[in-house]
């Protein structure tokens, strides 16, 4: 099922951040996690999705993730620790498995 999503995935708690922005979430973190998207999520081994946040339409999910790619490391930070405070890999509830890049202590 389609449906627009901003997205946060760390390396492991307050670990390296990565904003995206998707309309398949559950696809786009497979994608990750198998290294099948080169760049930085592969190279810096982010792959914990931590926070998302769902959006009506493609252009508001993509407003949302310019807005987030703005904002300094504190403010992403709050972000996160207000509805996920241990970080916890997020992804784990749609029936992913857990990542394996030695970050998930």
């Amino acid at each position: 099922m389609k449906q627009p999503c901003v997205y946060i995935l760390a390396s492991g708690q307050h670990g390296t951040l990565y904003t995206g922005v998707t309309s398949n979430l559950e696809s786009r973190i497979v994608q990750h996690r198998e290294g099948l998207i080169e760049g930085f999520t592969t190279r810096y081994g982010v792959t914990r999705l931590v926070w998302f946040e769902m959006a009506d339409t493609m252009e508001a999910a993509i407003t949302r993730e310019k807005q987030l790619k703005k904002w300094n490391r504190d403010w992403k930070l709050r972000l996160i620790e207000g509805t996920n405070p241990r970080w916890a890999d997020l992804a784990l509830a749609m029936g992913l498995a857990a990542t394996t890049n030695g970050n998930d202590a």
